[in-house]
């Protein structure tokens, strides 16, 4: 599945108008992630770091992000993504990758985040991670995205 594909499937999915679908990379300083403008933005604001919504409503929040790590470490790495509403960690994911000895020069890393919640208008969604250093913004940079979809009022 790539990005192309997934904006196809959720286009053609029955939701109450409001969706939003776009890459994430990187920021330049700091844990917050970036939003590229590449992808859907309906009845939702696409800012720099967030998502603002603009209709009240059930919404499923996703995030789909790949991680490069370019040497082998010799001790546990913790990743963790927190996905925030204003500011505030709604969901987290913590995943450790492992130090072994059949560990290769260049390991990649897929994590998905899910989240069903209520959110009224102006609630805004953004996406950390304590290593955003390790994010594959490169080899597959459309592969990395943030999204909502309303599922009612």
């Amino acid at each position: 599945n790539t990005f192309e594909d997934y904006l196809r499937i959720l286009l053609s999915v029955p939701t109450k108008g409001a969706a939003a679908y776009m890459r994430v990379s990187s920021a330049v300083n700091g844990s917050k992630l970036s939003l590229v403008e590449k992808g859907t933005c309906e009845a939702t604001e696409c800012k720099n770091h967030e998502l603002v919504i603009r209709e009240q409503g059930l919404y499923l929040i996703f995030c789909h992000l790949n991680f490069h790590f370019p040497n082998c470490s010799k001790s546990p790495i913790d990743l963790k993504i927190e996905l925030l509403v204003n500011d505030t960690v709604h969901r987290q994911t913590l995943s450790t990758l492992c130090a072994s000895e059949t560990c290769q020069d260049k390991t990649f890393k897929t994590l998905l985040q899910l989240h069903l919640t209520h959110l009224n208008v102006n609630d805004q969604i953004s996406v950390t991670l304590n290593h955003p250093e390790f994010l594959n913004d490169v080899s597959l940079p459309n592969e990395n995205i943030l999204g909502v979809l309303r599922y009612s009022n």
